[in-house]
């Protein structure tokens, strides 16, 4: 272990697991080192028995749920939109050819007090009940105006510059209501509060082409994929990619300290005695707890049931979104639902997340609502977690720290933080101009 490095890694999360990837293509020697005996930190999946476990302090779940092996069950659950930042990240690293991913069925959002599928094109606004006669034309102008916008062709921006002009603007020009203003903001454009409306609509605008896109990509129900196996499969996907480029894993490492010169920057890490030299870290907020800070606290309950959830077409997979102000709220509220039909419980069984930002010390109740949308649940679990962002200057003490997950069921705000810290590890952008079609067989199987 006493070598030099350029990177070392600490956590095998999977913002961790994608930097140390694409740092190893990038020809930088990596070291990548982990206090737990297993890969995924946070983002880790647990079987039947290891959930048990971990919530109920015992390891003899009940026969009746079926086969322990055959449960995956992902602690951060997030599913993928299909032309979206991960999935163009796993192009440009090949490491497609190490995971099969199959279309989730179902995007829906709630809407005084019921289930929708959410519409994302000019004729399925038109045939949604979420909008009466005149909403449906006014949203479906909107939408041929966002599926025909083209940044570089001036002819399609009917003389508004998007780059000024805030999200308000251009809905306003549209007229309309709040509950559609709510369903596309929140479940098409995936924004997570409103605060986007003030902003300029540039960032709304491309978030709706990208649903779009990832809509018409497999002809499913919803623009999302997700790996069979569960999520579980990506991160030792990455770690994989890191080996072959060279990079160098060391699971179950106690301590890990990160040790710094008189200046506080970072000149290696100790375990068991034993000091490997790096210019660089990059590692999860746990890692580093003095240089971050609490910002807020994610609240989920974990079911496992034996039906789908009501109201979603029978949906084996779906994600069902329940924005803040449906429910009264600050934060959105999300449901994640998956089943064996991609191969994370034994056949017949479903598993469904509620998550939401706390509001309060009360996860069972707060997330009441969620809960109540799934029907009869078999078993549920309750958890908090806390939510760290970093607060030290990187460029003083070359510590890349992430941030923590957030209580989304997509990935579009993971792939962000990866890819600002891809840049400032490195000084230049990743290139995610892939060929998408690369991931569409796997995706088909």
């Amino acid at each position: 272990m006493d070598e030099d490095y350029d990177v070392i890694v600490l956590g095998t999360g999977l913002k961790e697991c994608i930097l140390s990837g694409v740092l190893s293509v990038d020809g930088l020697k990596v070291l990548h080192m982990d206090r737990n005996a297993y890969y995924g930190g946070e983002s880790t999946s647990l079987n039947l028995t290891q959930l048990w476990k971990r919530f109920k302090g015992d390891d003899k779940p009940p026969e009746r749920l079926g086969s322990s092996k055959e449960y995956n069950v992902d602690m951060i659950p997030k599913f993928m939109m299909a032309n979206g930042g991960l999935v163009r990240i796993l192009i440009h690293t090949d490491v497609t050819k190490y995971l099969n991913f199959k279309a989730v069925d179902g995007s829906f959002v709630y809407n005084k007090g019921k289930i929708y599928k959410v519409p994302a094109t000019d004729v399925e606004a038109l045939k949604s009940p979420l909008m009466g006669l005149f909403e449906k034309r006014r949203a479906r102008k909107f939408f041929i105006y966002v599926q025909e916008y083209e940044e570089d062709d001036p002819k399609s921006h009917e003389g508004l510059d998007l780059n000024k002009v805030t999200a308000r603007e251009i809905i306003s020009k549209y007229g309309l209501e709040d509950d559609t203003i709510d369903f596309i903001g929140h479940a098409l454009a995936l924004h997570i509060n409103d605060s986007y409306l003030e902003e300029p609509a540039m960032d709304f605008v491309k978030r709706i082409k990208l649903y779009a896109e990832s809509l018409a990509r497999f002809q499913g129900g919803s623009p999302y994929i997700y790996p069979l196996y569960g999520l579980g499969e990506l991160p030792q996907a990455f770690a994989r990619l890191s080996a072959v480029y060279g990079g160098t894993y060391m699971l179950n490492k106690p301590e890990c300290k990160v040790e710094f010169d008189g200046d506080g920057k970072v000149i290696g890490v100790t375990s068991e005695g034993e000091t490997a030299k790096c210019k660089k870290v990059v590692c999860d907020p746990s890692y580093l707890p003095d240089k971050v800070q609490k910002v807020g606290k994610v609240a989920r309950a974990i079911c496992i049931m034996n039906h789908p959830i009501p109201d979603t077409n029978d949906s084996h997979s779906c994600q069902v979104i329940l924005p803040q102000k449906q429910l009264g709220r600050k934060s959105d509220m999300y449901l994640f639902c998956c089943s064996y039909a991609h191969n994370v419980a034994p056949n017949g069984q479903y598993i469904a997340f509620v998550s939401t930002e706390a509001e309060t010390d009360n996860p069972e109740v707060e997330l009441k609502p969620g809960i109540d949308l799934l029907g009869p649940v078999d078993e549920i679990f309750f958890d908090t977690y806390d939510r760290f962002v970093p607060t030290n200057n990187h460029e003083a003490d070359h510590c890349f720290i992430s941030t923590s997950y957030d209580a989304t069921t997509h990935f579009e705000s993971t792939v962000q933080d990866v890819l600002e810290m891809y840049t400032k590890i490195t000084g230049k952008a990743v290139d995610l101009s892939v060929d998408l079609s690369a991931a569409s067989a796997t995706a088909e199987q």
